[in-house]
């Protein structure tokens, strides 16, 4: 079979670390197998236009394996010239780069790597929460410059002791966010979800269910973004919304650029209805150097706390993700049932309640 795949630039970071699966250079590991299995394997990072690698080799690829981190978007249009596609494969979490619908209605299944780096990207929504409350960003660029002015970055700093911490989304990544978060003995715990967690797990994790969203973000201190992207999240962060924070609440999205309105999040920071934003997501990715949320500020010259998209791509996160496309190639070559968790868009269609109520 052809397979393609699209990973991101390492330069010379990948050639200096082969752990660095995810990368052109290093193919998530897979060549020697697939090659070894008779068949045949290209790898780009060019994906952007009607000549490029992306659109110009899936039209006859059996195989199409893209990344979260550099997204090879899989749309109607494009889907409909992969004449020979069976098999889209996310080496990594979160699937929205591809047309589901068109897939689910063409009989492409879908898979990705579930489970492969929630822990990765948990760790990186704590870090983040931390570094917007305790104001981090503007008391090191301090430093940097060489001025020691403590009051200038301690007027807006504090504690995550005693504050109200929801997340949109309370799926593998936004428990595992509460579950980190409980020994700083914050105030409460709230979750927006149209999937209610057991009263069981509910007790477990001490989080309060809120059904209405202007209701749960007025009651948060600090809220973060832990949902897929689809139909029912994208746009769902937008200036009306903005408007029922409360004044001077963190704001922290690691799950899809896309759920956030960039513009308005600016404006809402730079208005001080948000005290800070952070998270490693843009809605386009790479984001263009004019994108709103690489210099925005809130009154008081910080509040920015956004990375690349790499939260869920650490060595360790890698070597799971490669592991588990190597896994999913495996079980379909051999005609093998996938693990029921990786499956978005089996043989029937839709396999997940994640994107969106059906």
């Amino acid at each position: 079979m052809k397979v393609i795949a699209i990973l991101y630039k390492g330069g010379e970071a990948a050639k200096q670390e082969p752990r660095l699966l995810g990368t052109v250079e290093n193919e998530l590991g897979l060549r020697a197998w697939l090659e070894s299995q008779g068949h045949e394997y290209l790898v780009s990072d060019d994906k952007e236009g009607a000549d490029s690698f992306l659109h110009t080799n899936i039209v006859d690829a059996d195989i199409v394996i893209t990344t979260p981190f550099h997204p090879g978007y899989l749309t109607r249009e494009l889907l409909d010239k992969a004449k020979n596609l069976k098999l889209c494969v996310t080496a990594g979490v979160g699937s929205d780069h591809v047309d589901l619908n068109a897939a689910a209605e063409k009989g492409l299944e879908v898979m990705e790597v579930t489970g492969s780096n929630v822990s990765s990207v948990a760790e990186h929504v704590v870090m983040s929460i931390l570094l917007l409350v305790r104001n981090f960003v503007p008391a090191h660029e301090m430093i940097e410059r060489g001025d020691w002015a403590v009051s200038d970055v301690a007027r807006n700093a504090f504690d995550l002791e005693g504050k109200v911490v929801g997340t949109i989304g309370a799926g593998r990544i936004g428990q595992r966010v509460l579950q980190r978060l409980a020994p700083f003995d914050c105030k409460e715990f709230l979750y927006y979800d149209y999937n209610a967690l057991s009263p069981e797990r509910e007790r477990e994790l001490g989080a309060r269910r809120v059904t209405d969203l202007k209701n749960f973000v007025a009651q948060c201190d600090v809220v973060t973004v832990n949902a897929p992207l689809h139909d029912g999240t994208r746009g769902l962060v937008d200036a009306a919304l903005l408007q029922h924070f409360k004044r001077g609440a963190w704001l922290v999205n690691t799950a899809r650029g896309a759920i956030c309105d960039a513009e308005a999040v600016a404006a809402a920071l730079k208005s001080g209805q948000l005290r800070g934003y952070a998270g490693d997501v843009w809605d386009v990715q790479p984001a263009p150097l004019e994108h709103p949320c690489r210099a925005m500020k809130n009154p008081l010259g910080g509040g920015n706390g956004m990375v690349p998209h790499y939260s869920g791509t650490t060595l360790d996160a890698q070597s799971r993700y490669a592991a588990g496309t190597k896994e999913i190639l495996e079980n379909f070559f051999e005609g093998r049932p996938q693990t029921p968790a990786n499956v978005i868009i089996g043989t029937k269609g839709y396999a997940t309640s994640s994107y969106g109520q059906r």
